[in-house]
């Protein structure tokens, strides 16, 4: 009985499970978008939600620091709640921004994966990169992988501390959430690219997503001693982040223009390396790995997040068709919302999914 449990009944189950993640995920990559307003929701009921429950996550998020929540599901606004037209600083989301402009460069033929560091010329300031350093390519880089521990812009107190020893791995052979590798993939970009992030961010995403309320000045460069590759900071409102985390759902596509390669959305958020309780690491994507992704929550395969320091995060869950940005005002010093936090709210949402008719 065991053995025709393990190889007859399991397999068919782990097939059924698959063949309808394939069949949701479609549907979501296929699903409608919003025109210059959001489309929303009649009432949480009508889109298949609770209002009752989704009411006990809006209680629970007020009582952390949470500055803004919006939740889109089916191409449309379900509830959403706080300061969700305020510009907050968006942190390490605009790593997934980038990505996708890489995607979009890559596909034109302006940038090549394979090419090394020492190809395209990048170095930084004393101590310069070394030979095996600049062996890392622009793929390297991608998934965090270059081995190029040189000083950063803009990282916290912790991930400088964490930062492996100069030389201790050599190129694409070990994972460590690295800023210098996504501040000199900015640098990259805008040489190949030729233009800079934000007005490529204007044109190529803001303006054909039809965002509401991003302006050019809402991006800065942040530049220092420590390192001549800038980081590049956003602000963004919730609501126009709930845009870019749909238009991945949709794999790229927004309203039957292909804006992002949809091979390349999809291979953006393969889990490339282990990252702990967080799952796994894409191309400047979190992803979730057999559940595990956020604490106290248990994700569908395929659902993979921004995030930024204190507690800002756009979560796409393909699966159901879902889109949840949240926000925190970092401004104020101290202000945060852990992860563990964050998974609770993101139980509490889920949890007001109502049953399939």
């Amino acid at each position: 009985m065991r053995r025709r449990e393990l190889c007859g009944i399991r397999p068919c189950r782990i097939l059924l499970a698959a063949i309808t993640l394939v069949l949701s995920v479609a549907c979501a990559a296929a699903g409608p978008v919003p025109g210059a307003e959001w489309a929303r929701a009649a009432s949480p009921e009508v889109a298949g939600w609770s209002s009752d429950k989704l009411r006990a996550a809006r209680e629970y998020s007020q009582r952390l620091d949470t500055a803004a929540v919006v939740l889109v599901a089916g191409g449309q606004v379900v509830d959403e709640w706080g300061r969700v037209s305020e510009r907050f600083n968006i942190h390490s989301m605009r790593k997934s921004i980038l990505t996708a402009l890489i995607g979009m460069a890559v596909d034109e033929g302006k940038m090549k994966l394979e090419v090394t560091l020492v190809d395209l010329g990048i170095d930084d300031n004393e101590p310069s990169l070394t030979e095996v350093e600049k062996q890392a390519t622009v793929h390297d880089l991608l998934k965090a992988r270059s081995g190029v521990y040189h000083p950063a812009l803009y990282e916290t107190a912790g991930m400088a501390a964490m930062r492996p020893a100069r030389g201790s791995h050599a190129p694409g052979t070990f994972w460590y959430y690295n800023n210098w590798d996504f501040n000199a993939l900015g640098t990259i970009y805008e040489k190949q690219a030729a233009i800079g992030i934000f007005e490529a961010f204007r044109t190529r995403l803001a303006g054909p997503l039809q965002m509401q309320d991003f302006r050019p000045q809402d991006g800065e460069y942040f530049k220092g001693r420590d390192s001549v590759h800038p980081a590049y900071p956003f602000r963004m409102t919730a609501r126009d982040l709930a845009r870019f985390g749909l238009l991945y759902l949709r794999e790229g596509d927004w309203g039957g223009k292909q804006l992002v390669p949809a091979a390349w959305v999809r291979e953006s958020v393969k889990p490339f390396s282990e990252a702990g309780f967080a799952g796994g690491y894409g191309y400047m994507w979190w992803t979730a790995v057999r559940g595990r992704h956020l604490p106290g929550v248990a994700l569908p395969e395929g659902s993979y997040s921004a995030q930024g320091a204190g507690g800002h995060y756009v979560l796409v869950i393909p699966a159901y068709d879902v889109v949840i940005v949240h926000r925190v005002n970092t401004d104020i010093r101290g202000n945060q919302v852990n992860a563990r936090q964050f998974g609770e709210l993101v139980r509490l949402i889920l949890d007001a999914r109502l049953p399939a008719k």
